[in-house]
């Protein structure tokens, strides 16, 4: 039986590589920054990485049905691709999806269809999508809110919502950041 990410990379190229080449680009980079926190993970570590390789599919043009990516992706992920329960909650709250489905109108519709994952496995991909640029190579929570502030405008739905969600970004990033130096400082 294919591990969750084996299963993971081939689904997510397959609906990002060629519509998408820098959005399939920037899916890569997420994992690979999943990987570099799976000492902080245990048993969870391939889950992560699914579930950061798959993260944005919902943009995908075929699967891009409410033009919310996390509840596109999610959907997509539980009815068509029959994934592994954790993995489809992480996509669908990643990135605190949460306050942007508020800012739609569609926070009962996301909480009310997917249950949120625990709190250090939120926090681990959001710090992993959240210190990648588009391109896939490693930056900074600020830089990126900046750049996805920029990209949209600041006046835009996604704009606006980046900016609310900033202290939780920061927020969980820093506690990432705290479990990984604690994990470093125990000894072997």
């Amino acid at each position: 039986m294919p591990t969750l990410t084996e299963w993971a990379y081939p689904l997510a190229e397959s609906l990002l590589a060629e519509p998408l080449p820098r959005r399939w680009k920037h899916c890569l980079g997420v994992a690979e920054r999943a990987r570099t926190i799976a000492l902080i993970l245990d048993q969870d570590a391939d889950l992560l990485e699914a579930a950061a390789v798959l993260h944005d599919i919902g943009y995908a043009p075929d699967l891009a049905k409410t033009g919310f990516h996390p509840l596109d992706g999610a959907r997509y992920l539980r009815d068509v691709a029959g994934a592994d329960e954790r993995v489809i909650s992480l996509v669908a709250h990643h990135s605190c999806a949460w306050m942007e489905a508020e800012a739609r109108g569609m926070r009962e519709e996301l909480d009310g269809e997917f249950p949120r994952e625990h709190e250090r496995l939120n926090d681990a991909l959001c710090y992993c999508d959240m210190n990648t640029t588009p391109d896939g190579t490693p930056t900074n929570p600020v830089d990126r809110i900046n750049e996805i502030a920029g990209r949209y405008g600041p006046d835009s739905l996604i704009g606006t919502f980046i900016r609310r969600a900033e202290p939780e970004i920061l927020a969980c990033t820093s506690r990432v950041l705290e479990r990984v130096a604690a994990a470093k400082r125990q000894p072997m």
